[in-house]
C-alpha cells in the first residue's frame, strides 16, 4: 500500500513537471510572442487631450520615445507608485537619454484632475511628467484605444465622494507614434530602462 501511494505522489509529481514545462514552452514560444505583437499592433494611436498650455496631441513627440500612465491624481498608492517609478527612470538615464523622452500622466477623472492640478501633481514626481486630460467622451477613447479599463465606484461614506478603479500598465511609445510595448505594474525602474532603452 505505502509503495502504491509513494508510487502515485511521484506519477502526480512528474505530471505537474511536465505541465509547467509546456505552459512554460508555450509562454516563451514566437507563436505567444507573434500574438503579443499582433496584439499591441491593434492598439495605440494619436489622440488630442488637454494640458496647462493648452492642446496636446501624442504626434507632437514624434521622435521621442513617449511612456503613457492612465491614472488619476486622488488615486492613493497605484498611481503614486507608477509615477515614482516612471520618474526614477528617467533619472536613471543620461541627460541625452532624457531629452529623447517625453513621459505622459492621463487623468481619466476630469471633474476633479484640471489642467492645473495635473501640472502640480506630474511635476513633483519629476518636472518633465505632462498631465493631461479632456472631455468624458476623448478620455473614453483613449482608454479603448490602449486597451485600458477605469470604472467610477461610489465612497458614500468618504468625503472623496468616488474612487476610480483602473488598470496600472505604463504603455511605451517609439519614435514613430507606435505602441511597441506595455510594462506591467511593480516593474522595476532598471527594467524600464532597459525598455526604454531599447526604443531610443
Amino acid at each position: 500500500m505505502a509503495n502504491n501511494l509513494t508510487t502515485l505522489r511521484n506519477l502526480l509529481l512528474l505530471t505537474l513537471a511536465l505541465l509547467g514545462g509546456i505552459i512554460t514552452a508555450y509562454l516563451l514560444s514566437p507563436r505567444a510572442n507573434t500574438s503579443t505583437q499582433s496584439m499591441l499592433q491593434t492598439l495605440g494611436g494619436d489622440f488630442t487631450l488637454q494640458g496647462i498650455d493648452g492642446d496636446v496631441s501624442l504626434h507632437d513627440f514624434n521622435g521621442k520615445v513617449v511612456m503613457i500612465y492612465i491614472g488619476y491624481t486622488n488615486c492613493p498608492d497605484v498611481c503614486p507608485t507608477s509615477l515614482a517609478i516612471m520618474s526614477q527612470a528617467i533619472k536613471n538615464m543620461d541627460t541625452e537619454q532624457q531629452k529623447q523622452i517625453q513621459p505622459i500622466f492621463i487623468s481619466v477623472d476630469p471633474e476633479r484632475d484640471t489642467p492645473e492640478r495635473l501640472a502640480e501633481y506630474s511635476s513633483f514626481f519629476h518636472p518633465s511628467i505632462l498631465g493631461i486630460t479632456g472631455s468624458r467622451d476623448n478620455i473614453d477613447t483613449v482608454v479603448r484605444q490602449y486597451g485600458s479599463f477605469y470604472r467610477m465606484v461610489d465612497m458614500k461614506d468618504s468625503a472623496m465622494g468616488y474612487a476610480v478603479d483602473h488598470s496600472s500598465r505604463i504603455y511605451l511609445i517609439d519614435k514613430q507614434g507606435k505602441l511597441s510595448k506595455t510594462v506591467m505594474h511593480g516593474t522595476m525602474p532598471d527594467q524600464l530602462v532597459t525598455e526604454i532603452e531599447a526604443l531610443l
